[in-house]
């Protein structure tokens, strides 16, 4: 039987507010396998976006955030780490593209500098193989002007440029797991499409498990094999994609289809 490559459990995060600490995610749980794209669907608010940080080790630290559960990498416990071995693990087998690029990139440096800066940190490269490297990545993921998408700052770039570099960054070392949260949201829908594509064809060819956070079921129909549907911080459904559609079991499913129906009519 498959081992999956991420799995969590009983996961909790409380965090202090003006009104006192409250539970953002509630004893969510669940196991993503290789090559597999799983969503995570849920309105705004709902934890998605925290539980995402969870696995990433990127929630506040302090006693304003507490934190427990398990979230295992392959045979590697996540909330164990100190921060020095996160960092290790970050981009060489855990990776993540975030909703706004800009986000993710440096302004004060080329495309290509800080993509080859991960070849360099995480393979050891030399900077004329890096540089070589990082030419590559960008051309697998639609770039056929490469070597001038490298020599570019991030202010340079379109929205869908800036996104593919991103997805370049995240995919460099070939990551075991990558989450992307809400990847396309302030991208075109031709060009959301495109990388979306991209993105889970690159996964599928190195065997990454994607979890894929998203409010959009379009999105959903299209590209993940299953779903998880979150709602004030638990996980109220978990089903194959097509099932999901087609017989939904929580009414909280049931409201968001409908409400994605009437939005497309």
């Amino acid at each position: 039987m498959t081992e999956p490559v991420l799995t969590v459990a009983d996961l909790r995060i409380r965090m202090g507010g003006q009104d006192g600490p409250r539970t953002v995610v509630d004893g969510v749980g669940f196991e993503v396998f290789p090559g597999e794209v799983l969503a995570l669907v849920g309105e705004s608010g709902c934890g998605k976006t925290k539980t995402a940080e969870a696995i990433m080790g990127l929630l506040p630290g302090g006693p304003r955030c507490e934190v427990s559960g398990r979230i295992t990498l392959g045979e590697t416990e996540l909330l164990a780490l100190p921060e020095s071995a996160l960092r290790r693990v970050r981009g060489r087998d855990l990776s993540m593209v975030f909703q706004e690029p800009l986000t993710a990139l440096d302004p004060v440096f080329t495309a290509g500098n800080q993509l080859a800066t991960l070849y360099r940190r995480h393979r050891g490269e030399r900077a004329r193989v890096a540089r070589r490297s990082a030419l590559e990545m960008l051309r697998r993921v639609g770039f056929s002007n490469a070597a001038q998408i490298a020599d570019s700052y991030p202010h340079q770039l379109s929205g869908g440029m800036r996104q593919r570099v991103v997805l370049a960054m995240a995919m460099a070392c070939r990551p075991s797991f990558l989450i992307a949260d809400e990847p396309t949201t302030a991208l075109d829908v031709t060009t959301q499409a495109r990388v979306l594509y991209q993105m889970t064809d690159l996964c599928r060819e190195s065997g990454t498990a994607v979890l894929l956070i998203t409010h959009d079921l379009g999105v959903v129909a299209h590209f993940a094999e299953r779903a998880l549907v979150m709602k004030d911080g638990r996980i109220v459904e978990e089903a194959p994609v097509r099932r999901l559609f087609t017989v939904p079991q929580h009414t909280h499913t049931q409201t968001l289809l409908a409400d994605a129906q009437g939005s497309a009519s």
